[in-house]
């Protein structure tokens, strides 16, 4: 398996961010996971309090950069089988622009994603994704912090798969792993992609990897299918 681009280099955003304060919005931070529960009990107070129904202007632009920064370093490279591009970031890339590079080159007809928090605005992002037809078949895995720190977000959840049932489950389980994993059946492609970052803002150095391989995309996706949620 060959690892970052094709003369063996890898992708760096080191020098973005740097020196450079980030302050997110409170209902789009996430708390530190060392102290959760206390954390997420202080901050409860400022959680989103309304669904979120449209894209903000703020959001849009915040992805556009975001995703401009990958393509810029992915150099539009086009994803090739048993591949990994790996990515170091310095809290200007969100998680969700690593799936936005895969949508870039393939609709897909599976896809699942696991965080242990979700913003609002990404909830709806890959709502919009699903009733565009860019993703046929979508699985959410979700800590079990979610349902009861996030309850806004909780509710956009279920909401979609009440008036979706189609398109797949969402489950709640002690899960802190930041995956995605997904395909396209006719294009024979399949991939997974790994983070530090939950799918939220986040102004923090994480790392992330597009791994282009049908047997780690069966390696998630067996695991996930056995999950058994808390909530139903």
């Amino acid at each position: 398996m060959k690892f970052g681009n094709q003369d063996g280099t890898g992708f760096g955003f080191g020098s973005f961010g740097a020196g450079q304060t980030q302050v997110p919005p409170p209902d789009e931070v996430e708390p530190e996971e060392t102290t959760a529960e206390t954390t997420a009990q202080a901050k409860r107070a400022h959680r989103r309090t309304k669904e979120c129904t449209e894209l903000s202007q703020r959001y849009e632009y915040r992805r556009a950069f975001s995703e401009v920064k990958l393509l810029e370093a992915m150099q539009y490279v086009k994803l090739q089988d048993h591949t990994t591009y790996n990515f170091i970031t310095a809290g200007d890339v969100d998680s969700l622009s690593y799936l936005k590079v895969v949508l870039n080159q393939h609709d897909l007809d599976y896809c699942l994603l696991s965080t242990w928090c979700m913003a609002a605005e990404d909830i709806l992002q890959v709502r919009q994704w699903y009733e565009q037809g860019r993703i046929k078949k979508l699985d959410m895995y979700l800590g079990e912090i979610f349902p009861g720190s996030y309850k806004i977000e909780w509710q956009m959840v279920q909401k979609f798969y009440q008036e979706h049932p189609e398109a797949g489950r969402a489950a709640v389980f002690k899960n802190h792993s930041k995956i995605y994993a997904g395909c396209n059946y006719d294009e024979g492609f399949y991939f997974g992609i790994q983070t530090s970052a939950n799918i939220n803002t986040n102004p923090r150095t994480e790392q992330g990897s597009i791994t282009v391989d049908k047997g780690l995309f069966e390696f998630y996706k067996d695991y996930f299918d056995g999950i058994r949620s808390f909530e139903k």
